[in-house]
């Protein structure tokens, strides 16, 4: 019987600590420009400001990823492209992403306003997370919202660096 419980409870335990993602992603949609509002630090991102991130179809399928920022210290933009194909294509949910081929990470889209004005993005370990917004302002409701899903999903958003 302690053996049966402790399955459970472990089933019970994986199981909830699962990042969740959201139920469905047109990726249509998805496409575009999108606004980094705030991150967690990464070296690939450091000492960068205006981020933007832009999606497109690419002809064999992929999407295409084109990332950029403004280096202050160096007075100049840097860009970054990549591809990313869809892992779950049940949700479009998930995805990996590669800016340096054969290395992939996770991309998933753990919320996503219904009219698709944010998204925010991370992925199992919570090691990376990105609030995106289709402008370069969000209103402060929706940054609340974002700020209360992530706490309760275990994030530390006191490291949110914000734009």
């Amino acid at each position: 019987m302690k053996k049966w419980l402790l399955l459970c409870l472990s089933l019970f335990w994986g199981y909830a600590n699962e990042l969740p993602t959201v139920s469905s992603v047109d990726l249509e949609r998805y496409l575009g420009r999108w606004y980094e509002i705030a991150r967690f630090d990464h070296r690939f991102e450091r000492g960068c400001s205006e981020v933007e991130a832009f999606y497109t179809l690419r002809n064999d399928g992929m999407i295409g990823v084109k990332n950029s920022c403004f280096l202050a210290d160096e007075n100049r933009t840097k860009e970054a492209h990549g591809r990313a194909y869809i892992v779950d294509e049940k949700s479009n949910a998930k995805l990996k992403v590669t800016f340096f081929w054969p290395f992939y990470g996770n991309y998933w889209i753990i919320d996503l306003a219904e009219d698709y004005r944010y998204a925010v993005i991370s992925e199992p370990s919570q090691e990376y997370f990105w609030i995106l917004s289709r402008t370069p302002q969000m209103t402060q409701d929706d940054i609340n919202h974002i700020v209360h899903y992530a706490s309760t999903l275990g994030f530390d958003t006191s490291k949110l660096i914000w734009r």
